[in-house]
């Protein structure tokens, strides 16, 4: 390589240091300052939310969610500096995010499933609610999914797109539950003598609501026996406990009344134990 031409790409090295280097240096000072406002912006917004009382979920999203778009910002400014052109750069960001946005179609979905969830609250942490026929207590609301704890301890995680997809029943929102109990008597038995002797089990329990009064009566004719609906209120963390108290009520009032049961062997009548 002759002198003349080490030379000439000295002097080209040294005019592109002369005027990128110095847009280099601005950039970066705007990228510094620039996170520095974003921090300090971010702060207020997330008070200005916690202050709107909009919850600890939706808070934290919008926040981050604030917070990155500003910080884009920053770094497309920069970049523009730079001498980089933002349209174009805007342009592949948003194929990108078109072809993501195909690849992820049921991912994006609980997304924004989840994102209306936060925001219009059909539920809330504590809530008694049935999904999907799922019914549990939520323990959990997340961008994507929502955890509920049934009353035989199962934890079921389901997507947020599915709940939304689906009637969403809150049984916190009147502070109690139905149960949906059945019991048999025989053919020969006087209804009205049963119903009353379980509304006298009933008032027994502790664990049932005196208001709404509890529903009793007869659902269907089985080959051996009828079939009696029992339907008390409960308070939902009772679930387990009333249940198991209601039947136990049951069986020992029909044992003190004489009450008799058909068994699924044979038409003949049998005693019941205490």
């Amino acid at each position: 390589m002759d002198t003349d031409k080490l030379q000439e790409y000295s002097n080209l090295l040294m005019d592109w240091a002369v005027e990128f280097v110095p847009k280099l240096l601005i950039a970066i000072l705007i990228i510094f300052i620039g996170l520095y406002i974003v921090g300090k912006i971010s702060k207020v917004i997330k008070v200005a939310f916690e202050k709107a009382n909009l919850g600890v979920e939706v808070t934290e999203f919008l926040s981050s969610l604030m917070e990155l778009l500003l910080k884009a910002v920053v770094f497309l400014f920069a970049a523009s500096i730079l001498g980089f052109q933002v349209s174009t750069l805007l342009g592949v960001l948003a194929a990108a995010g078109f072809a993501v946005g195909l690849a992820l179609q049921g991912f994006l979905g609980n997304f924004a499933s989840g994102l209306t969830i936060l925001f219009f609250k059909p539920y809330r942490v504590g809530d008694w609610v049935k999904v999907s026929d799922h019914f549990g207590k939520v323990t959990s609301i997340q961008i994507f999914n929502t955890t509920l704890v049934t009353p035989n301890d199962k934890t079921l995680i389901i997507p947020n797109g599915q709940v939304t997809d689906n009637i969403i029943t809150n049984f916190s929102t009147e502070g109690n539950i139905r149960l949906e109990l059945e019991v048999t008597m025989p053919y020969a038995e006087s209804f009205p003598k049963v119903k009353q002797v379980i509304g006298e089990a009933l008032d027994r329990c502790d664990f049932i609501l005196k208001d709404p009064a509890a529903q009793i009566g007869i659902v269907t004719y089985d080959s051996h026996s009828i079939v009696v609906a029992v339907r008390p209120y409960i308070h939902p963390d009772d679930y387990w406990k009333a249940t198991f108290e209601v039947y136990s009520a049951i069986k020992a009032a029909f044992s003190a009344n004489g009450i008799q049961a058909a068994y699924s062997e044979g038409v003949e009548l049998g005693e019941i134990g205490a």
